[in-house]
């Protein structure tokens, strides 16, 4: 996906590589096909196994690559080989980092509790081109959703079991109406092919443009 000259890969699960300004961007980086090293900036969003995922990282990072990672993540993270540059960050930060604006917001679950509020775990606004993306990180519906201002482009799970299901993700879809929402967390783990076109169909009853990617 292009977003007016950013280049949005969906990498499977919740994966993301972003290119922006000649910057490759990660978001929790898992099951990588192909080892690139190319890494300027990588967001973790909590420490499970398939968003912080030491094996996949070290395959990403370079020599002083910038890893914005909550602090849960600090521990593996520092077992990585390569020499980076580890920046913590805690829920409610709001950081410039280069030429990117970094908002650290909530990720929890309701009625569950694979992801406790306790944690405060992440989700990232990453505004980067002039763009603000909306990267949930492992979430129910929230109701800090509806406070995120505006979002072009919004990344949420639509698998059910850890996260919202593709119902739920198309209410959280409607309080933060994107500019475009994007289904993720499915096809892995758990979750469908079924669950992002039920997810990008209510989107479309609602009024909000989804779109389903594919996998890079």
């Amino acid at each position: 996906m292009n977003l007016n000259g950013i280049e949005i890969q969906w990498l499977g699960h919740a994966s993301f590589k972003i290119v922006a300004a000649g910057k490759n961007i990660y978001i929790d980086p898992f099951q990588i096909k192909t080892k690139t090293n190319d890494a300027d900036y990588i967001f973790l969003t909590h420490p499970h196994y398939d968003h912080c995922s030491l094996e996949d990282l070290q395959k990403v990072v370079k020599e002083g690559t910038k890893i914005i990672l909550q602090i849960d993540c600090q521990s593996k993270v520092a077992r990585l080989s390569t020499k980076v540059d580890m920046i913590v960050i805690s829920l409610g930060d709001k950081r410039k980092i280069d030429e990117l604006k970094i908002e650290a917001v909530a990720a929890y679950n309701i009625g569950k509790e694979f992801h406790p509020k306790a944690q405060q775990w992440l989700g990232y606004i990453i505004t980067v081109a002039g763009k603000r993306i909306y990267h949930s990180g492992d979430a129910d519906v929230i109701p800090e959703m509806e406070n995120l201002g505006h979002i072009d482009l919004a990344l949420l799970p639509v698998s059910g079991t850890y996260v919202m299901t593709a119902e739920e993700a198309a209410q959280a879809a409607e309080k933060i109406k994107p500019i475009i929402a994007i289904p993720m967390h499915y096809s892995s783990i758990v979750g469908s092919e079924a669950d992002a076109d039920k997810f990008i169909s209510l989107c479309a009853k609602n009024g909000i443009k989804a779109e389903k990617m594919q996998k890079s």
